[in-house]
């Protein structure tokens, strides 16, 4: 089980960025504090993509973006499940559909 650890600053993430930019290597960089050379590689990633050095993901806004509009049409998809549960339930009970026959 993975151990989970309040997330870095938005500070702190910036600096090491800035070494890296400037020349230092995560792997050196990870031994010298506390993150690790691939969370190093991926906040330099993520920095390249939201400054338009990168083309090769998605940006951090596209992210909370995805993000947001997965959860939505998940919520989306529940309630109309309801609503058509609902609909049949009240077709049944106002007897306007026929009860399923055997012949169809």
């Amino acid at each position: 089980m993975q151990r989970h650890r309040p997330a870095y600053p938005q500070e702190f993430r910036q600096q090491i960025i800035e070494l890296v930019r400037a020349g230092r290597t995560p792997e050196e960089l990870s031994r010298e504090f506390e993150p690790t050379a691939q969370t190093i590689h991926n906040w330099v990633k993520q920095a390249d993509l939201d400054e338009g050095r990168r083309t090769d993901g998605l940006t951090t806004e596209e992210r909370d973006e995805l993000r947001r509009l997965r959860r939505e049409n998940k919520q989306l998809k529940i309630e109309r499940e309801i609503l058509k549960k609902a609909a049949a339930w009240f077709a049944r009970e106002t007897d306007s559909v026929p009860p399923k026959s055997s012949n169809s």
